[in-house]
């Protein structure tokens, strides 16, 4: 990375990785723990929501060491130290945790078996053909390269949230009072949050250039994660209890004070 930074621009970066690596642990001891909370059909969703964010929370720690190391201090600016930034981090996580995050909503939305596994094949072949399309355009400092890239890989990209979409939709209109509120705030929530990462990825080919570019993405990034990953699974918990009480499951405390 041959850009320089204010120190505002470094200490930006800097702090939404080191907050969205606490997140990211935090909320992996949540899920675990709060799995005795829904009834056994749904904690396979809570299980991955923590596998999902302790991964997350691994290549955040890479992240965050390589880009401190990526800069030094000198004369008032951050400026490149000659150790690479190493942007791969992302990609290797995203590899891994982007279809385990569709096979946890599959999880809990209690699809018959043969429905699920349709559902998991398609989706997790899409999200492998997006992030490997993605990729080249990543790593690409020209901008004609990483707009084909970027619209290579929206094609898988928007097929997977069509996918989502509808599947969601479907469900929602057949439930009904909590439940149906918490499959519609799950639905919006990928939809908004899986948005930011196109964004992200193309501020440097939107006139944004140099340091700004580079803040942008590894914040925009940042922010994409903690809402698709640590926020995702807090919704999918919520989901899980809202299914769990409507099909008449109770804490085993609460049936022994009962």
């Amino acid at each position: 990375m041959d850009v320089s930074l204010s120190i505002g621009q470094f200490e930006l970066v800097y702090n939404a990785l080191s907050l969205t690596l606490a997140t990211m642990f935090g909320s992996g001891i949540f899920f675990f723990a709060a799995r005795s909370q829904v009834a056994p059909k749904y904690r396979l969703a809570l299980i991955i929501s923590g596998v999902v964010v302790f991964i997350a929370g691994y290549h955040y720690f890479r992240i965050f060491e390589s880009w401190a190391a990526a800069f030094v201090l000198k004369d008032g600016a951050y400026v490149p130290s000659g150790i690479a930034f190493n942007e791969a981090y992302r990609y290797a996580d995203w590899l891994i945790t982007v279809p385990l995050l569709l096979i946890e909503l599959v999880a809990v939305l209690g699809l018959s078996r043969a429905q699920s596994s349709s559902l998991i094949t398609r989706l997790t072949v899409a999200a492998v053909a997006m992030l490997a399309l993605g990729y080249p355009g990543e790593i690409s400092s020209h901008a004609g390269t990483r707009w084909i890239f970027w619209t290579l890989s929206m094609v898988p990209f928007l097929y997977i949230l069509n996918i989502l979409f509808g599947q969601l939709t479907k469900t929602v209109a057949n439930e009904g009072g909590e439940v149906r509120k918490r499959l519609a705030e799950a639905r919006n929530l990928i939809v908004l949050s899986w948005w930011v990462y196109p964004v992200a990825f193309i501020l440097p080919m939107i006139g944004f250039s140099g340091a700004t570019a580079e803040v942008g993405l590894q914040v925009g990034y940042s922010i994409a994660d903690l809402t698709a990953k640590a926020l995702y699974g807090v919704f999918i918990y919520r989901l899980a209890r809202a299914k769990s009480e409507a099909e008449g499951y109770r804490l085993e405390g609460a049936a022994a004070a009962a």
